[in-house]
């Protein structure tokens, strides 16, 4: 038990250097081939019903579980195999730095007045409709995209590979995959995404309220990120999204939330950090290098507990 907890610690601090160092692989993305693979499921099982979607949810996540737990249960007694793929898992899972770059490439081109290239930059980091956005909506979807992408694409996979190991990172990228997939509220998935998005909310909910508390002990406001929390948290449609959007409002002083412009739709969400300014395009930077911070705790975080699991078995 001691070798397989230090080869997940180990693989998962090598995954996370790597995603530091170059970001998500350019080509055969195992994500992008699993969401390939999931829109050909779709296609087949689709009907405007909640059962059909839930057995989607089950066929797409639950094989996902299956083969990450297949290739990692042989490996138990091999620590440097072991180590390897935990290290390969969570490079592939982890998407920290294409969020911040993606994040900076929006925010070098408003800063330099060129509301098309930022507009155009937009849907890789969220679904808005960029050409109803003016530059502070853009740089406020940015700033919200980093928070909530935080808890998405590096904290919670970080956690449920400290409680299922491999195989609770790829189900947790799976199902966090399905449900920006089918999961809105657009009028084919209202019911199809119905399971995704549940079981995306159950999944989140630990990363959410670590990357929450990380964000209010490391952010520049630590007071502001709490009062926000408590006083805002909870008016937010998503249980997940509301805490850690709400901390980086309180953190960073700024508003979020508001009116958010989809294609086809617009929705009017409550504003988190009613009494801060609004956002401005410096807070793109700032969201970010919290981000990091964030994801760099989380990791100590996450090791720490993983060990120490070992260590309270061993005394049991």
């Amino acid at each position: 038990m001691r070798a397989e907890h230090k080869s997940h610690v180990y693989g998962t601090a090598l995954g996370f250097v790597c995603d530091l160092l170059v970001g998500d692989p350019r080509r055969g993305h195992p994500v992008a081939a699993f969401g390939r693979a999931a829109a050909a499921v779709e296609r087949r099982l689709w009907r405007d019903h909640r059962g059909r979607g839930a057995l989607f949810t089950f066929v797409c996540a639950g094989g996902v579980l299956a083969a990450a737990a297949g290739l990692s249960h042989p490996l138990r007694r091999a620590p440097a195999a072991a180590t390897a793929l935990t290290a390969a898992t969570t490079w592939a899972v982890l998407g920290g730095t294409s969020l911040g770059r993606e994040a900076r490439a929006v925010g070098d081109a408003l800063a330099a007045d060129d509301l098309e290239a930022a507009r155009r930059g937009l849907p890789h980091l969220c679904g808005r409709d960029p050409y109803a956005l003016d530059v502070q909506q853009i740089a406020r979807a940015v700033v919200e995209s980093v928070a909530e992408n935080t808890s998405d694409a590096v904290v919670g996979a970080l956690v449920w590979g400290t409680l299922a190991g491999v195989p609770g990172m790829a189900f947790f990228r799976a199902v966090n995959t399905l449900d920006a997939m089918v999961g809105h509220r657009s009028p084919r998935h209202r019911h199809f995404g119905w399971a995704s998005a549940r079981l995306d909310d159950v999944a989140g909910w630990p990363g959410s309220r670590l990357t929450t508390a990380l964000t209010v002990l490391c952010g520049p406001d630590p007071r502001g990120a709490l009062r926000a929390v408590r006083a805002d948290a909870h008016r937010h449609p998503s249980p997940n999204a509301g805490p850690v959007e709400a901390a980086f409002a309180g953190a960073l002083g700024v508003r979020l939330g508001g009116t958010l412009a989809y294609t086809g739709r617009v929705e009017n969400r409550p504003v988190l950090g009613r009494d801060n300014r609004p956002v401005g395009i410096r807070d793109i930077e700032r969201a970010v290098r919290l981000s990091r911070r964030v994801s760099g705790l989380a990791l100590a975080v996450c090791a720490i507990a993983r060990l120490g699991t070992r260590r309270n078995r061993g005394n049991a």
